[in-house]
């Protein structure tokens, strides 16, 4: 019997083509994501922060993103995704450039600040854009190709930055800076503006598919959607969980290893970018045939069994082990979560809904560093990572209840 190999990377093959524009700029972003990952070890180790106070300020600037991302996303859906999507990233970059002249002053946490309340304006009108050039039918599949350019670029970009942090901090801030300038330029002049015409928003209306068009604002268009403000809510548990591995992950090296555990966490995060280069196309293809909900709660499970194990790692080689399975939960996840959000979202209320849900699904981000620094000044490291798996265990438990209301709903509706 002859078994047939099936090059899984053949499921990207005739995608709408900004698609692959997205995937370039997407990757060249990826590249220069260099102050996020290292933001806690920056605020502790260059300006002196404790790690309660860079917890503190850490979800006092993720509250900053809320603002910026209602005010984007009812831009993007009345003005269009293209505008607010470019004139918000340049000014983000703008903020980055800024900090690298005033590297190491008071000033910079404050234009960090700034930053952060116009990427909460970017990312609406990106999903909206990314969703309004695919369909049902491709949606998984191009979603996951944007994921993975993320994560190509994102494999060097850490490197490159855990270098940088000792060596020249200034370029931690105008690398971030100029590839995002690069990535919206690539934008600019290769997508045309995607907002649904008003014909095609009043035809929506009676639409008998998951994305048909809702009348009114938010509230009322959440509220025809139920399961997915449930969904968002026990991704929260994901997102807090997740957090950790930007707040306490670069602690716990540092703590461990000294002045080794900045490279070491850079090489982590690196391991993160390679293995979903490496795994996306091979799980998505593999995976996609099951329902994402499933696919979800697996996600959950193995990020569940990693962070916990994070209490008890003492060699390097085991913190790359555990990255590489919280990685795989990663995948999973985000080829998953994102697909099945936009599949129930009305095409009237795209961009509204990618600020809203995933700021739901965000809180715990918000919440982590401080719920974490506050673990870790009153208890121990070891409990941090112990409650983090808990947390990521309870939202798989979430999320598998919606699967099996799902299921029953259609064995009732007499579907497969």
């Amino acid at each position: 019997m002859t078994v047939r190999w099936e090059n899984p990377l053949a499921i990207y093959r005739k995608l709408n083509p900004p698609i692959y524009v997205l995937f370039v700029a997407t990757m060249i972003n990826g590249i220069g994501i260099f102050v996020y990952p290292f933001l806690a070890l920056y605020l502790t180790k260059r300006l002196g922060y404790s790690a309660l106070e860079a917890g503190t300020f850490m979800t006092i600037a993720s509250t900053l993103y809320v603002p910026g991302s209602f005010i984007g996303s009812k831009l993007a859906d009345i003005v269009g995704r293209k505008p607010i999507m470019v004139i918000a990233q340049l000014l983000m970059d703008g903020c980055f450039i800024l900090c690298g002249f005033w590297e190491g002053s008071a000033i910079v946490p404050f234009l960090i600040l700034l930053a952060l309340f116009f990427d909460g304006a970017v990312d609406p009108a990106r999903e909206a854009l990314k969703i309004d050039v695919t369909t049902i039918e491709d949606r998984q599949v191009s979603f996951s190709l944007l994921y993975l350019g993320h994560n190509l670029g994102y494999a060097f970009g850490p490197v490159i930055a855990g270098y940088l942090f000792y060596a020249n901090p200034r370029w931690l801030f105008w690398g971030n800076g100029l590839a995002g300038i690069l990535s919206t330029l690539l934008v600019m002049w290769k997508i045309k503006e995607t907002k649904p015409s008003r014909e095609t928003l009043k035809e929506s209306l009676e639409w008998k598919t998951t994305e048909k068009g809702e009348q009114g604002g938010i509230l009322k268009a959440l509220l025809t959607r139920p399961k997915l403000l449930l969904f968002a809510l026990f991704l929260t548990f994901f997102s807090y969980a997740y957090s950790q591995t930007l707040f306490a992950l670069p602690l716990l090296t540092t703590d461990l290893f000294g002045m080794k555990g900045a490279p070491l966490y850079g090489k982590m995060m690196a391991l993160n970018g390679l293995v979903v280069v490496l795994f996306t196309p091979l799980l998505v293809s593999k995976l996609r045939r099951f329902h994402p909900l499933a696919n979800t709660v697996v996600a959950g499970l193995l990020y569940a069994t990693a962070f916990s194990l994070f209490a008890f790692a003492t060699l390097p080689a085991s913190f790359l082990l555990l990255t590489a399975v919280f990685t795989m939960g990663e995948i999973i996840s985000a080829t998953n979560e994102h697909f099945y959000i936009a599949n129930n979202t009305p095409i009237s209320h795209r961009a509204r809904f990618s600020a809203i849900l995933p700021i739901i699904m965000g809180t715990g981000h918000a919440v982590a560093p401080l719920i974490g620094g506050a673990i870790i000044a009153s208890h121990s490291m070891n409990l941090l990572w112990i409650s983090t798996g808990v947390s990521a265990l309870l939202g798989s438990l979430g999320v598998f209840g919606i699967y099996l209301y799902e299921k029953r709903q259609q064995r009732q509706a007499g579907k497969p």
